[in-house]
């Protein structure tokens, strides 16, 4: 069986999740994957050993300046002509068919090719009725066509009464490591100068990806560069952790049991409906700025989240793409979320609008 998966490797949750998908896979020999990751500058990857001999494109990708997402600037660096190159040119007849995590190239040429399609990812529980903001049409179509397949398997925090999975999150092996006092800060899309500025005001430590390492901070600041085991590790020993409202990052700390502050991207839709999600559900502290008011306020009432325990979702898709892909989605969405503790609520929860 020959599949080629392709990543959008914009954010590093996709890289996460597939990174940990891959070794999942592994077990598998007689599926044969081709990995192929667009949307980042090839040098700019790393921890990418999983994935072996991967292919890269150039894609597409969104531009953001300070905290907010730019659409005209966004619009102007797509080239399209390029895109469209890199769909037509990829072999995509080669495979038996394609997964795509909501990376574009792929599926837009197996769309084309009319090779069988799966999308699996964040992204495509969207096309459920979930938690979302009432965004223009605009948004709702680019969502629907960024990265189109026959059939998805889409990943949220809760099911909302639809056939979503649980989070993709790498499983734990080693004990419990011990809690510290630092505070983990991963803000890749905010205006670092200023945030720097407002953690210096705080009387925490904080540990921070995300931004140059070579910034100057503040004693109570230490700034890491990009590192999957050293991130892992100091997510781990975290007292709490103040994000973005990216998936993954949020499914791994809600799964460690971490209190949140969040702010999601302005204008981003993902990052606004997973706000939605993480207010609705109260899983998360969710604020439109991220300043020395907001941080010390919510140190100052520090809740003591719950742990979420979620199943090793990654070898069941393992399985199930193992196995031909022939079970329902709805049942596999069944048999992982019986397995989740604490058990989320059975009724669903009101959503915000719907792409069908």
């Amino acid at each position: 069986m020959k599949i080629l998966y392709g990543v959008q490797a914009t954010g590093n949750g996709h890289i996460a999740r597939s990174r940990t998908l891959a070794k999942a896979l592994e077990k598998y020999p007689q599926i044969q994957i081709q990995w192929l990751f667009s949307g980042r500058p090839r040098e700019n990857l790393f921890g990418m050993e999983p994935f072996g001999d991967f292919w890269w494109r150039r894609g597409m990708t969104f531009v953001h300046r300070k905290g907010k997402l730019k659409s005209l600037a966004t619009l102007r660096q797509l080239r399209l002509l390029q895109v469209g190159k890199e769909i037509t040119e990829l072999p995509v007849t080669d495979f038996d068919f394609i997964i795509s995590d909501y990376e574009p190239i792929t599926a837009w040429a197996a769309k084309i090719r009319k090779i069988p399609s799966i999308g699996i990812g964040h992204q495509y529980a969207f096309l459920h009725s979930i938690p979302m903001p009432r965004f223009n049409w605009l948004f709702h179509t680019i969502l629907r066509s960024f990265a189109p397949t026959q059939r998805s398997l889409g990943l949220h925090w809760h099911h909302f009464g639809n056939p979503i999975l649980p989070p993709i999150v790498p499983p734990r092996r080693e004990p419990d490591t011990e809690v510290g006092e630092h505070i983990l800060v991963y803000l890749p899309f905010e205006d670092p100068l200023p945030m720097l500025e407002a953690l210096s005001k705080v009387d925490r430590q904080f540990i921070v990806y995300g931004i140059a390492d070579t910034l100057a901070a503040a004693d109570n600041i230490q700034l890491k560069a990009p590192s999957t085991v050293g991130f892992q590790r100091d997510l781990a020993s975290a007292r709490a952790v103040i994000c973005n409202s990216g998936f993954e990052l949020l499914a791994e700390t809600l799964a460690l049991g971490k209190p949140i502050l969040s702010r999601p991207l302005a204008y981003q839709f993902e990052q606004e409906a997973n706000a939605k999600a993480l207010d609705q559900l109260q899983l998360a502290k969710v604020v439109k700025r991220i300043d020395a008011d907001s941080i010390t306020a919510w140190l100052d009432t520090l809740p003591t989240p719950q742990r979420i325990q979620w199943p090793n979702v990654a070898e069941a898709i393992a399985q199930w793409i193992a196995d031909g892909c022939k079970q329902h989605p709805a049942e596999l969405a069944r048999s992982l979320w019986c397995q989740v503790t604490p058990a989320p609520s059975e009724e669903p929860t009101p959503a915000y609008g719907k792409i069908r």
